[in-house]
């Protein structure tokens, strides 16, 4: 009997990046070359399709060609409806709540192009199974993440370090894209992001915050390929 668990998306999942300043700074020379000369002005987005959710508990199988993943310990923002406010136009956007993500990622040295093919492989976006409502979440700047692979600890991630806070996040999208309920915004992920490989258990958990639980999963080998009838091995 499987014990995964799953908080299940109703809408579209988008990522973010370049949104710690560690990122930020780390590309900052890059950013000055063609084709963009420049830093970015408004928040880079890039969407987790639906056939990357893989529920808490699970395993994510990796492609046959893949031998290390990224992990992406990041917090997604379930949008709420919107708030309507007299006076104010257009209506408020509201938060229904956090939840813990695991962005796998192929490894790639560029975001000059859409990241498709590195970040929509099949199961690639672990999705914690507890829905933090604003009341116990409190200030997200005061989120902290802890990625430990196979028990050990890798990585401990600061929201403090927010080139957007998670508010001026949702603002500064909203100008150029409507977000409907039920969709998740994700904070982004943090530079030194630590490597795992198929047999690696990834557990994400938030230090202080108990309410999101921990998020689990196992990275798996691709099955082996079937030899044609007939032929011997």
């Amino acid at each position: 009997m499987s014990t995964a668990q799953f908080f299940l998306p109703t809408g579209t999942v988008y990522g973010t990046l370049l949104n710690f300043q560690g990122e930020m700074d780390a590309w900052t020379p890059q950013m000055s070359q063609a084709p963009y000369k420049a830093a970015p002005r408004a928040p880079v987005l890039y969407i987790k399709t639906a056939n990357t959710w893989s529920a808490n508990g699970t395993g994510i199988t990796l492609p046959a060609t893949t031998h290390q993943v990224e992990v992406g310990a990041t917090i997604g923002v379930l949008i709420g409806p919107p708030v309507l406010v007299e006076y104010a136009q257009p209506a408020i956007i509201s938060i229904a709540g956090y939840v813990l993500m695991n962005d796998l990622s192929i490894p790639h040295a560029s975001f000059f192009r859409p990241p498709v093919k590195y970040k929509c492989v099949d199961g690639f976006l672990g999705i914690g199974s507890q829905l933090v409502s604003n009341a116990l979440a409190g200030d997200p700047a005061r989120f902290k993440l802890e990625v430990h692979i196979n028990g050990e600890l890798r990585q401990r991630i600061d929201f403090a370090h927010l080139v957007r806070s998670a508010n001026q996040l949702l603002a500064d999208v909203s100008e150029f894209m409507t977000l409907q309920p039920g969709d998740i915004l994700m904070l982004g992920c943090d530079i030194g992001r630590p490597l795992a490989q198929a047999g690696d258990r990834i557990d994400i958990h938030a230090p202080g915050l108990p309410a999101f639980g921990t998020l689990s999963n196992t990275l798996l080998q691709p099955p082996s390929p079937v030899a044609p009838a007939g032929v011997s091995a």
